[in-house]
């Protein structure tokens, strides 16, 4: 494996342009399914609302892919606040950093980006010396605080915040590298869409360990590690959902219901349940490892296009990329 690239750089010469200020609100509806109550946000039209991350005020982050935006919803009054991340921006993915702050997979720039918590200044750090586009895909921070991401063009790489200090590595297999995990173990595990495969990366030299899914070809898109440290894994041409734990080196696969499913995204709960997305069936898939049972929720609209989910205690959210709205999934107490 061939490492791209060093780079040690001070952020205040990337900063880009803060907050938006906008006098918004996102409308939202509320219906009930399977015993579950879902509500949807219209956010902003056009924005291609992708990945969400929950802040633990209570209010969520999701990337406007389309419009070049990272922007913040909070749930109680449908308040939104909207942050241009530059020329050319389309972010992908984004986490809540042990800082607080949003940072992001920003493709569009081919950098890392950090959104400030309190003002909402925008930091940059480019890929200088890498590929002119490494199709930044997807993010996890470690127990250390050292920044793990993917790109789909065939990279794999990590920042430390603190010492400026990144690095990226060629992946194997070439293009494919999507979603990204860590474990409770302090494991950092990505998956590969075009390269088929599951690998730990040993977080001292950037070397990945490929595992071999059972099922060839199965197009795994995006991993979760659930409270045990098992990984959950949705299978893009497969319409499987898999199951690997380390320990032991077993795995297990379930299809999800319907014909040809095709399993976009995976996302573990607090309680260990999965929540999975279905394009063929435009719906959110709930698996219950115990039971081993899907509950489906399609959405209201066609076309909603999840692309991810993450969440908090008791609720479910996911950005429907093709609809412009956020959702979340929760179940009423009695």
């Amino acid at each position: 494996m061939r490492r791209r690239h060093l780079l040690a750089l001070s952020a205040g010469a990337l900063a880009a342009p803060a907050l938006i200020t906008q006098p918004a609100r996102a409308a939202v509806e509320t219906r009930e399914h399977n015993g579950y109550r879902i509500r949807t946000y219209n956010v902003r039209p056009g924005s291609g609302s992708r990945d969400v991350a929950c802040n633990a005020d209570g209010t969520v982050w999701f990337c406007g892919q389309r419009d070049g935006t990272l922007n913040l919803l909070d749930p109680r009054d449908g308040g939104l606040k909207v942050v241009t991340l530059g020329q050319g921006a389309a972010p992908h993915g984004v986490v809540i950093g042990p800082d607080g702050a949003a940072w992001v997979t920003e493709g569009g720039q081919n950098s890392i980006a950090r959104v400030d918590p309190k003002d909402h200044k925008v930091q940059l750090w480019k890929l200088n010396g890498g590929p002119s586009y490494a199709n930044l895909n997807t993010l996890v921070f470690d127990n250390q605080g050292t920044l793990w991401f993917t790109g789909q063009g065939g990279v794999i790489g990590r920042f430390e915040p603190k010492a400026e200090k990144m690095q990226v590595w060629d992946a194997p297999r070439g293009n494919g590298p999507y979603g990204i995990a860590l474990t409770p173990q302090g494991t950092v595990w990505y998956v590969s869409l075009a390269g088929n495969y599951l690998a730990e990366i040993d977080r001292t030299t950037g070397a990945p360990r490929i595992v071999e899914p059972p099922t060839p070809q199965q197009g795994a898109r995006r991993v979760w590690s659930d409270s045990q440290g098992r990984l959950w894994i949705s299978e893009w041409n497969s319409g499987n959902v898999s199951m690997h734990d380390p320990k032991d080196g077993s795995w297990k696969k379930w299809k999800l219901p319907g014909e040809r499913p095709r399993c976009y995204s995976v996302y573990v709960d607090d309680r260990d349940a999965v929540w999975l997305t279905d394009f063929a069936a435009n719906a959110i898939v709930r698996f219950d490892p115990k039971t081993e049972t899907f509950l489906s929720f399609p959405s209201d609209k066609s076309g909603a296009n999840v692309r991810q989910m993450a969440g908090r205690p008791g609720e479910a959210w996911a950005g429907e990329s093709g609809t412009n709205r956020l959702v979340v999934i929760d179940k009423p107490q009695a």
